[in-house]
This record gives C-alpha cells, sequence and structure tokens, in this order.
C-alpha cells in the first residue's frame, strides 16, 4: 500500500513533520505532498487542484491509504467517490460535511488583508490562495458519501467544536466508519497533538493493509 498524508488549507507538507516521525518509527512510509507545488504553474482553483492531486494518486502503482486534514480530507473524499478502485482506505481529520458559505467569506476578507508573505510560506501567492478558496464556495461534500465502500476512519480534536458536527455526520453517511476524538487538539491535529495522532493513524492502517 502506498501511504498519502494530505494538508489542510492554511498549512503545507511541511505541518506533517511530527506526525511523519512517530509514523516511521513505527514502520509507516508515506507521501505527504505540497498541494501547492503538484499545482505550480496552473491555476489554484479547487477543480484543478484536484486534477493534479488525482494526477499524483494515479500514478501511483499501489493501492491508496488516504489521509487528509480539512482540504486534504475533501480532496481524499472527491478521490474516493470517482476512483474507488484506487483506494483501500481514507482517514478524514477536521473535514466539513457541508462547506460553511459564511465562514469562507469572511475568512476570503481576512486572507485579503493579510501581508503577502504569509502566503510565500505555503508555496503559492495571496491572490492564488484566495482563488483557491472562492472556488471551493459551492463544493457539495455530502454528496454520493452513502457509495463509499473503503475503510473509513473520521477524526476530529476535541477542541474543533466548529467541525465536530461535521464529523458526526460523516461518521452517519459513511458506511461502516470509525470515530475517533482526539484530546488536546483544535483543528490543526497534526500540529496539536502529532503523536496520539500518529498512534490512531498506525492502529488503523495496520489494520487495514
Amino acid at each position: 500500500m502506498k501511504n498519502i498524508l494530505i494538508h489542510g488549507l492554511g498549512q503545507d507538507n511541511q505541518s506533517w513533520n511530527n506526525t511523519n516521525v512517530y509514523l516511521k518509527k513505527n514502520g509507516i512510509d508515506t507521501l505527504y505532498p505540497n498541494l501547492f507545488e503538484i499545482t505550480k504553474n496552473i491555476s489554484k482553483d479547487y477543480k484543478m487542484m484536484y486534477n493534479a492531486f488525482c494526477d499524483l494518486c494515479n500514478n501511483q502503482k499501489e493501492k491508496l491509504n488516504l489521509c487528509g486534514l480539512s482540504l486534504g480530507g475533501v480532496l481524499a473524499l472527491d478521490f474516493v467517490k470517482e476512483y474507488p478502485e484506487k483506494v483501500n482506505s481514507i482517514i478524514l481529520i477536521g473535514t466539513p460535511y457541508k462547506i460553511p458559505k459564511a465562514l469562507f467569506k469572511m475568512q476570503s476578507l481576512i486572507f485579503h488583508i493579510m501581508p503577502k508573505s504569509t502566503f510565500k510560506k505555503m508555496g503559492c501567492s495571496k491572490r492564488e490562495f484566495i482563488t483557491l478558496v472562492d472556488s471551493m464556495s459551492n463544493l457539495n461534500i455530502a454528496k454520493d458519501l452513502e457509495t463509499i465502500n473503503c475503510k473509513s476512519l473520521i477524526v476530529c480534536g476535541s477542541k474543533d467544536h466548529v467541525n465536530m458536527e461535521s464529523a458526526k455526520s460523516l461518521n452517519n453517511s459513511i458506511k461502516n466508519s470509525e470515530f475517533k476524538v482526539i484530546s488536546n487538539s483544535s483543528h490543526e491535529i497534526n500540529i496539536d497533538n502529532p503523536k496520539e495522532l500518529s498512534n490512531i493513524i498506525y492502529d488503523f492502517w495496520k489494520d487495514n493493509q
């Protein structure tokens, strides 16, 4: 199996560094791409990012264990719906069940006043980042969740109050999925509590090889 960690919006692949250290200690090798690097020189809207992510996944010879946080979880969901034969399992962390449009609009306004240097650290320009956020506003994440048949784990941080109900809705909509809450964590569990997250990922992937 090929294990892929997918970072969230406002993160880059380095956000997985500490989680990956713990996984490696348990003998788990991972691929954790920078979503802004794989879309280099093309539009940064969601559709183009998803297409680039699909190319990355479909170029892997083995079946995939996908683990995505937030935006990464949305990408994993869209991929498993379109290419179920390629996916062995999915882990969704802090992933929205529906796009919170009011929150997205507020965030977009905040992004407009943030310095350009903030976005360069992630590997994209300010304009590209805002384009990506705006392009996600009409995504229908809940569509066809009932068609997902692979092993699935839904994860939410104990302090991630915004996404807790989404996690429960995903758990109810995806057949035979498991649901776990990670302590001492808000939305960015891979940063807040990488050790406990890595233990949960390891246990799930170990049982679903």
